[in-house]
């Protein structure tokens, strides 16, 4: 493919696409696997096909940190107020050696053991979310809203609970990390983003200073009560994360912590209920669980796109050169539909096996978090399968608002009933 004179108009932010970008980025795949797209005034190389996306997210010369910024993603940060300081040294947005050292710290209070102890306490979480809208529905509410009611609260006191956030200030930081994962279209926008990054570094600032003050320095990381204690304790060759790098991380852990699997859960739900025989077959076999997972992560996973990427000097990549200095974006949600490597890509099929999606990214950069979004959206949506088998969306399906962000897709709301079927 030869490079065209002027960049594909593209807004892939724009209201109907949220709701459902499927059909354009079908179009996109099947017209190339590279494309020069312009969307919010930022030029940039689309990747839209499943092999080519993940060569991208595995190759060394696609890079996060460019040693020069191309002008365009300068401008195009500046715009949408996203060149906050949480971007600066976190796991998302530097590269190897820094990466490396940065991932190894933050792996030794992030374990697997950490993880698996959280799985009662979801459960436990989740229980008690859905008692209170079952409680609801006692009191005559005849509708009740997922997203308020169990998509959002469980991974937020899931995260809050992990960083050692106190219950209290959940709603606080929720608002903020909001804030700052909102596309900012206009000045208020943008300043609605600042405000969220600001408030969020301030917090974690005096959190990070009062944990300086009570943690025991003598336990391991991963024997550490929270999250924050974990990180000031983590060491690996005599380094430490900085109190910028330990800053950052925190919010970048907090904020995908619960976005990303709050939007998981919400998308899972209306899956299930767009395609009732695969939500009756999971209620007939609840041992396809985690299959089902995997599969509504290759469907409708949360992560339309990773965070940008520059080429590092000029690469070939499906049948063009993306020279040096361009932006790269790779469409995750098209490569996990490209019918080159899953059959019928558009089917949702809960017994899917041969599913390697990239849902969670790939190479590096792959998710951290993707044990415990796993386990979360497992427990949530087990438990609210079981307990309301009948469960019908309250709305017609075309008006669910959907929440503004540039790089998730979730719904902002779920009016459901809850429809308990008899004993």
């Amino acid at each position: 493919m030869v490079a065209m004179a002027e960049p594909m108009p593209l807004d892939l932010y724009a209201d109907p696409v949220r709701a459902d970008p499927y059909p354009l980025l079908e179009e996109l795949r099947e017209a190339a696997p590279v494309l020069w797209v312009c969307q919010q005034g930022l030029e940039s190389w689309i990747v839209t096909r499943f092999d080519e996306v993940r060569a991208v997210l595995a190759d060394h010369r696609f890079v996060k940190q460019p040693a020069t910024v191309p002008e365009a993603l300068r401008k195009f940060k500046a715009a949408f107020g996203s060149q906050v300081e949480s971007e600066v040294r976190s796991l998302l947005a530097t590269d190897p050696p820094d990466h490396t050292r940065l991932r190894r710290l933050v792996g030794k209070a992030f374990t697997p053991r950490r993880v698996d102890g959280l799985r009662r306490r979801a459960q436990e979480v989740t229980d008690g979310l859905l008692d209170t809208l079952e409680g609801a529905t006692l009191h005559g509410a005849e509708v009740v809203d997922l997203v308020d009611g169990l998509t959002i609260p469980l991974p937020v006191t899931m995260i809050g609970e992990l960083v050692g956030v106190p219950a209290e200030d959940r709603a606080d930081f929720k608002k903020w990390s909001d804030a700052l994962l909102t596309v900012a279209h206009d000045e208020e926008g943008r300043r609605g983003r600042q405000a969220g990054a600001e408030a969020l570094r301030g917090y974690f600032t005096d959190l990070v200073a009062e944990r300086r003050r009570t943690m025991r320095p003598e336990l391991a990381p991963d024997a550490q009560p929270d999250l924050v204690s974990a990180l000031l304790t983590a060491r690996d060759e005599g380094n430490r994360l900085s109190e910028q790098e330990l800053l950052s991380m925190l919010m970048v852990v907090l904020t995908a912590g619960h976005e990303t699997t709050g939007n998981l859960i919400g998308n899972s739900v209306l899956a299930l209920l767009d395609w009732p025989e695969q939500r009756q077959r999971l209620q007939e076999d609840p041992g396809r669980l985690r299959l089902a997972v995997e599969e509504l992560l290759r469907f409708v996973g949360p992560v339309m796109q990773p965070t940008l990427r520059v080429a590092a000097e000029d690469v070939e990549l499906g049948g063009v050169v993306i020279p040096a200095g361009s932006v790269v974006v790779c469409m995750l949600a098209s490569a996990n539909r490209d019918p080159r490597r899953f059959p019928q890509p558009e089917e949702f099929d809960v017994a899917r096996e041969d599913n390697p999606h990239l849902g969670f990214g790939h190479g590096i950069h792959f998710c951290l978090g993707a044990p415990l979004a796993r386990m979360e959206a497992e427990i949530a949506l087990g438990s609210l399968l079981r307990r309301f088998p009948a469960l019908e969306l309250a709305v017609d399906r075309r008006t669910i608002r959907w929440r503004p962000s540039a790089l998730l897709r979730g719904p902002a709301e779920l009016p459901v009933r809850l429809r308990p079927t008899p004993n």
